[in-house]
């Protein structure tokens, strides 16, 4: 057996290792991989991984995601790459496969309690990504005043153009309002992408890219497709940043409804490995002739901008992270996917309240043991689940 097959098979199964292990979500990921990656195997250095992961960040698109593909192709190659991405996203991607073909059949009432459960998993993860992010984003007024004018304007104007809009004004106004972050010093990354690998990852970003900023294709799967890329490409600040593209891609025309789609983001939560694993949950909600076929399309579709950009940007890091500009931009950036999370995060908490008031006493409990016990969000997912059986005792039909 070749000497690269053997490698991107080791690299297979020590992700498939992280992918069933992997709970908690990205920032989560990033503690397995040094653990397992840096501290055990020895990969690569401390700093090496650091700087890594800080293009990860910089970058839209799945951030552990991203670390874990370029970590592969560090091992092995483009076969390595392909080899990580694989591994990590199959087991959460299988699982929420599974959930979409037998939802219809959680119809009885007890499936109704876990979707109820699922669905209030969903508000609190995003509540909790939300004031998490808010600190961490936006530590002065004037990224805080970029985070509420966002929310403001995708609340009157909620469209995916209109966030394209939010993010564009915002790199423009954070070049002028945000104050530079401190200069990071360059270090080698033990990592070698071929100029003919960066220019094609480059110019295939950005053709698909125009591609799915097109006017949507008639074919209703066609253009799923397009919002599968258009979403993956514009996730600025980590997984619970889709949330918003993908309601208003899928949810507003009526692909799916609100409540299967936080069903399944409750879900993702409890599951291992990356949040974009959604997509293949969605993917196989749409009506087509063959739903498994265009659930790995759709993953595939979500992962690719992200794995495009992070091959284009890995050879000119080392003069990005240094730019004052480039520094300011993705700065305003961060703060307005504050404020695009908030205004998606209004939507089912109005549902919220208006479905029953004591949801909301649940969602702020397990919002408590989140945020401040830190708790798995596998417990919190029991604890929403739990309580809705409390409460339908409760309160008999």
């Amino acid at each position: 057996m070749p000497a690269q097959t053997k490698s991107s098979l080791r690299v297979f199964f020590t992700f498939l290792k992280l992918g069933l292990t992997s709970f908690g979500g990205p920032i989560a990921h990033i503690g397995y991989f040094h653990k397992e990656l840096i501290e055990k195997q020895k990969w690569l250095s401390d700093a090496q991984f650091a700087q890594l992961f800080s293009i990860c960040q910089f970058l839209p698109g799945p951030a552990s995601s991203q670390l874990g593909f370029i970590l592969g192709y560090q091992r092995a190659g483009l076969r390595g790459a392909l080899a990580a991405f694989i591994a990590f996203t199959l087991p959460s991607a299988l699982a929420l496969i599974f959930l979409a073909q037998y939802l219809p059949y959680l119809s009885t009432a007890a499936g109704q309690l876990v979707i109820q459960g699922l669905k209030l998993v969903a508000v609190i993860v995003v509540a909790d990504a939300i004031l998490s992010m808010g600190k961490k984003l936006c530590p002065d007024w004037p990224r805080r005043i970029l985070a509420i004018l966002a929310c403001l304007v995708l609340v009157i104007f909620s469209s995916a153009l209109s966030q394209l809009a939010v993010i564009l004004v915002a790199a423009l106004a954070g070049m002028w309002l945000c104050r530079p972050e401190a200069k990071q010093a360059p270090s080698e990354l033990g990592i070698a992408i071929p100029a003919t690998v960066s220019y094609v990852s480059a110019i295939s970003f950005v053709s698909l890219l125009i591609i799915a900023l097109l006017p949507p294709m008639q074919s209703t799967l066609l253009a799923s497709l397009q919002s599968f890329y258009y979403a993956g490409a514009l996730v600025f600040g980590g997984g619970h940043v889709v949330l918003p593209l993908l309601e208003q891609a899928f949810v507003a025309p009526g692909l799916i409804s609100q409540q299967e789609f936080l069903v399944g983001y409750g879900a993702a939560q409890t599951v291992p490995g990356p949040l974009f694993s959604i997509a293949g949950y969605i993917g196989a909600l749409i009506p087509s002739d063959s739903p498994l076929l265009f659930a790995a399309l759709a993953l595939c579709l979500m992962f690719l901008p992200g794995f495009l950009l992070v091959l284009a940007v890995l050879p000119l890091w080392p003069r990005l992270q240094t730019a004052k500009r480039t520094q300011r931009a993705i700065a305003g950036v961060n703060a307005a996917v504050v404020g695009i999370l908030l205004a998606a995060f209004l939507g089912p908490m109005t549902q919220l309240i208006a479905h029953s008031p004591s949801d909301i006493i649940i969602s702020l409990i397990g919002f408590g043991l989140l945020n401040r016990f830190k708790i798995s969000v596998l417990w919190i997912a029991c604890w929403c689940i739990f309580s809705q059986v409390v409460k339908l005792g409760l309160m008999p039909m």
